[in-house]
């Protein structure tokens, strides 16, 4: 929640693009969820009567991009007619469509089967690859490890922060 600009601190620091997050108004911190992060969630939060396209069209609206432009990425189902892979990669377009700098996956791969899961981390490594900074928070230490960098967090502390490559 705090790194996606959902809550601040209440103590401490946490600066984005150099600015202190915690003087920002709501409007600020919104238009900063809306333009530079994108979020993908264990749970995919896609909504149930729209298409994939639709979900994938609702947040670049509110971007104020144009329909011939958000019509790209067509696929005319309703969540309940996908599997879970489906699903998160939908989730995953919707996050991705504006191409903002920052992802933010929390388990992403959570809800998925292990081929599926697979297909996802490539997913996030090849936007990686293409300059984004992509955090993805899980539990699973095999995903954790084909990171970078790896920051352990227990009861709200860093209790380890260790690069990998």
């Amino acid at each position: 929640n705090m790194l996606g600009l959902l809550d601040v601190p209440t103590s401490g620091t946490y600066t984005l693009d150099g600015v202190d997050v915690k003087n920002m108004t709501d409007d600020e911190l919104s238009e900063i969820r809306n333009k530079e992060i994108g979020f993908i969630f264990q749970g995919f939060n896609l909504i149930p009567s729209l298409t994939a396209v639709e979900n994938v069209e609702l947040p670049l609206v509110y971007r104020g991009m144009k329909k011939e432009e958000r019509n790209k990425l067509a696929l005319d189902h309703l969540p309940k007619q996908m599997s879970g892979g489906q699903q998160q990669r939908v989730a995953i377009a919707r996050a991705v469509a504006a191409r903002p700098p920052i992802i933010l996956a929390d388990e992403p791969t959570g809800n998925l089967d292990s081929h599926s899961g697979v297909e996802v981390m490539k997913i996030l490594h090849e936007l990686h690859e293409e300059g984004r900074t992509v955090i993805l928070i899980t539990h699973d230490n095999d995903i954790a490890n084909e990171a970078q960098r790896v920051i352990r967090i227990q009861d709200g502390q860093i209790i380890s922060d260790i690069i990998n490559r």
